[in-house]
């Protein structure tokens, strides 16, 4: 055995314990982390001949990154729709790690991990209040998520023409109707040999609404003259956590041939809120349904689920199976993920989600998206008595967009605000104008870091004005 390997292995409780002392650091000190950094010259460095061992890779990584790592799991990162990491997911995250199992089969030469995976998707099932009647499974995030419904519909518009797309490749032009799809959405066309381009653009509702026209798109599906399509829905769009009408939609699909798709990578959690459900109303009819679970479930990196009918088995197994690799067992198994999403090897990555959710319930959840939507409105109401802002449409959800009434200060407001590090927002574009979003979702969030958000907003706000 190599001799640093070896020494590691004699002293992995020091290790671990190392790293347990340095995260637990971390996580009781992140409010005051820094949310950016400063733009850095990359240094790169050749790899020695000798290892220095995992102490010695600690101290170097310490002394080069870990100054510089930003409170972006924290509770005033509000960016990009990014979660936090519940304590409960967090042990579920390590032992991911430590027992480091590919999740795979239920066949006689399985493990565990599928029998753990598939227990949590039926857990999300009941917290979402969707019907056991959806196979799911974990993939790395929402752009993968889409991108398996999306493969599945793919493969049920070739059905149309009795052709087989995944083994036979795509020999007509299919059919996507959408309003404001998110831009993993997009690129999981790309990706799928559909085409970004290749989306038929549906009007949305007048005002501040980011939902589907429901005469615009059924006046699209008309102009289709009976042909097969694929509408893409969305749960929560990205600027204003708008949603589309769901048992509108739920009645279209009566009528007319095609795959239903909701994008709910954020937005599915609504359902977490008694107050906020109706939202939702109508959409366990959807086809095919994405949730991130790094949002609003509170749990790490890589981790989103993929809910697609169990009638549509036959089409994901066409779609995803590995037909050429006897080796790997029998394609037709009970729910083998090896044939039913994109990758072959995996990581247990529904563990941290069991842990969270065995470890707080429905309750924990309905409290954690409560408190996200409640701290939402105290920054609107904040916007919409700041006179230098303007609040471009009513918090819905979690999702604030703002503006400031001089639109040419929007660029210098957010660099200065975010340079501060103290809190971090994203632009935006919303019906033309320059924008700016800030999404809750984290579990830490409180009033005290809200007073923090807009008092440096003020201070912002005051340093452009003179």
């Amino acid at each position: 055995m190599n001799k640093q390997l070896k020494e590691d292995l004699q002293n992995l409780e020091v290790l671990l314990e190392e790293a347990k002392n340095q995260g637990i650091d971390y996580l009781h000190n992140i409010a005051e982390r820094q949310t950016s950094i400063q733009t850095l010259k990359e240094s790169v460095s050749s790899l020695r001949s000798g290892g220095i061992g995992g102490l010695g890779a600690l101290q170097l990584f310490n002394e080069k990154f870990e100054r510089l790592i930003v409170g972006a799991s924290g509770p005033r990162y509000l960016g990009y729709v990014v979660g936090g990491t519940t304590p409960a997911s967090i042990i579920g995250d390590w032992l991911a790690t430590i027992y480091d199992q590919n999740p795979q089969t239920t066949q006689a030469q399985g493990d565990v991990s599928i029998v753990i995976e598939k227990q949590t998707i039926h857990l999300l099932l009941d917290l979402f209040g969707l019907p056991h009647n959806y196979l799911g499974g974990f993939v790395t995030g929402a752009t993968m998520s889409n991108f398996t419904c999306l493969a599945v519909a793919r493969q049920w518009f070739g059905r149309n023409f009795n052709k087989d797309y995944a083994k036979n490749g795509i020999s007509e032009k299919i059919n996507i109707l959408s309003a404001v799809p998110h831009s993993s959405a997009i690129k999981a066309l790309s990706m799928l040999g559909i085409g970004s381009n290749n989306v038929i653009m549906v009007d949305v509702e007048e005002g501040e609404r980011e939902a589907i026209h429901l005469q615009s798109l059924e006046q699209q599906i008309i102009k289709l003259n009976g042909q097969a399509f694929i509408l893409i829905s969305s749960a929560g769009t990205v600027n204003t956590a708008d949603f589309d009408d769901f048992e509108a939609i739920s009645k279209l699909k009566e009528k007319y041939n095609f795959w239903w798709h909701i994008d709910g990578a954020f937005g599915a959690f609504a359902a977490c809120s008694p107050q906020h459900r109706h939202l939702l109303k109508g959409w366990e009819g959807a086809d095919s349904i994405t949730i991130d679970c790094h949002k609003w479930l509170n749990v790490p990196y890589d981790s989103a689920v993929v809910f697609v009918k169990e009638k549509h088995k036959v089409l994901q197994l066409e779609t995803f199976q590995n037909s050429n690799a006897p080796y790997l067992g029998d394609p037709n198994a009970d729910i083998n993920y090896l044939n039913f999403l994109p990758e072959n090897s995996r990581r247990l990555r529904a563990l941290p989600a069991w842990f969270s959710l065995v470890a707080y319930g429905k309750e924990g959840y309905k409290d954690i998206v409560e408190n996200a939507i409640q701290m939402a409105r105290m920054l609107g109401d904040f916007i919409e008595r700041n006179e230098s802002f303007e609040l471009l449409a009513p918090v819905n959800l979690n999702n604030v967009c703002f503006t400031l009434k001089d639109t040419a200060n929007v660029s210098n407001f957010l660099t200065t605000l975010n340079n501060a590090a103290k809190v971090f927002m994203t632009p935006t574009v919303f019906k033309g104008k320059q924008a700016i979003r800030a999404s809750f979702v984290n579990w830490r969030t409180n009033e005290s870091d809200l007073e923090m958000v807009m008092d440096e907003m003020r201070k912002v706000v005051i340093n452009l004005d003179t």
